[in-house]
C-alpha cells in the first residue's frame, strides 16, 4: 500500500503543480488581455480627444469666419455710409465761400500739366467763377463734371480733370485701412 500512497501523492503532487502551472497563465493570459483592453481603451480616448480637440478648432475657425465675415459686411456698409457723407460735403463745399480758392487752385493745377490747354471745362453752376478766375482761354460748361475742372487741348483730344471727387478716388486705397479703424473704435 505504501506504493499506492505513494503513486497517489506524486499524482495529487503532479495535479497540483498543473493546476498552479495553468493557474499562472490563466493570469497571465488575463493580464496581457487587461493591458490590451486597456491601451485599445486609452488608443481610443486619445482619438476621441483628438477628434474633440479638431472639432473645438473647427467650430472656433468658423466662429471667427462668420464674425470677419460681419466685420467685413459692417465695415464696407460703414465705408459706403462714410464716403456718401463726404460726397455730400464735397457738394457742399461748392457752395461755400472758400471753394473760390479751391477751384482757382485746381484749375491751376491742371494748367500746369496741359500746358497747351485751349479751354477749361467746369460744372453750369460754377461757370461764372470759373470765368471770374480764367481770362486767356473760353471757359465751358459741362454738367458732367462736379466740384472741379477739366482742362481740355488739341481740339478735345487730350486734357486733365481735376476734381474733388477724383482726388477722393485716388485716395480711397490710402483712407480704407485708416477709416475701418477709426470705424471699428
Amino acid at each position: 500500500m505504501a506504493l499506492d500512497k505513494l503513486l497517489e501523492n506524486e499524482a495529487q503532487s503532479e495535479i497540483q503543480r498543473i493546476r498552479a502551472e495553468a493557474q499562472g497563465r490563466a493570469q497571465q493570459i488575463l493580464a496581457d488581455a487587461q493591458e490590451r483592453a486597456q491601451a485599445m481603451i486609452e488608443s481610443r480616448q486619445r482619438a476621441l480627444e483628438t477628434q474633440r480637440q479638431a472639432g473645438i478648432v473647427r467650430a472656433r475657425s468658423a466662429a471667427d469666419l462668420e464674425l470677419n465675415a460681419a466685420r467685413l459686411t459692417a465695415s464696407e456698409s460703414g465705408m459706403t455710409q462714410v464716403y456718401a457723407l463726404v460726397d455730400q460735403h464735397l457738394d457742399q463745399i461748392t457752395q461755400a465761400p472758400e471753394y473760390r480758392d479751391i477751384l482757382a487752385r485746381l484749375i491751376y493745377q491742371a494748367r500746369e500739366v496741359v500746358t497747351d490747354a485751349e479751354s477749361v471745362e467746369v460744372n453750369p453752376a460754377e461757370a461764372q467763377l470759373a470765368r471770374e478766375l480764367v481770362h486767356d482761354i473760353p471757359v465751358r460748361e459741362n454738367p458732367s463734371i462736379r466740384g472741379g475742372v477739366r482742362v481740355v487741348a488739341r481740339g478735345g483730344k487730350s486734357g486733365i480733370t481735376n476734381t474733388l471727387g477724383g482726388r477722393l478716388e485716388r485716395v480711397k486705397g490710402e483712407l480704407a485701412p485708416q477709416i475701418s479703424r477709426i470705424l471699428a473704435e
